[in-house]
């Protein structure tokens, strides 16, 4: 866990429109913009999703994890633009649009930071593709690659 993130939680909550207790990414400790982001997020016992996932041995959900995996993807986007822009964006939204050969090695607990990893792979239009990792110590909890979509205005 890095002592000093490079954006911390009022960043990412100008970034993202989740707010918790959907919100699975508490800092930014390393960002290439346009390419590479690496996030953290430290897993609290008190979390809803630990007291029925599952009682006496709570994990995270795989599907969290990948939530987590695509909110980190949209915080590379956004925090490239802001970085980039001389005005504020626009902050067009983001949705997770896909998930390929996402496979789930491990599994993490309360207690544990869970450190997410993505590197935009290509972009198709308002298609972005990305190859995503998250880890918790030294064990590969999930990867795979994601696809946000860019929706202009709408719902």
């Amino acid at each position: 866990m890095n002592p000093t993130p490079l954006f911390g939680l009022d960043d990412v909550l100008q970034v993202l429109p989740h707010r918790p207790p959907f919100l699975f990414v508490d800092r930014v400790v390393e960002l290439e913009p346009d390419q590479s982001i690496v996030a953290e997020r430290e897993l609290r016992p008190e979390e809803p999703q630990f007291s029925g996932h599952f009682p006496g041995r709570p994990i995270l959900p795989g599907v969290l994890v990948a939530e987590a995996l695509a909110q980190t993807s949209g915080l590379l986007l956004g925090l490239s633009e802001k970085l980039s822009a001389a005005s504020p964006p626009a902050h067009p939204r983001m949705f997770y649009l896909a998930g390929t050969n996402m496979k789930f090695k491990h599994t993490v607990a309360p207690g544990e930071v869970l450190r997410l990893l993505a590197k935009r792979d290509a972009v198709f239009g308002g298609l972005f593709r990305f190859e995503v990792e998250a880890t918790a110590g030294r064990n590969v909890i999930a990867c795979g690659s994601l696809t946000l979509a860019r929706i202009e205005g709408g719902a």
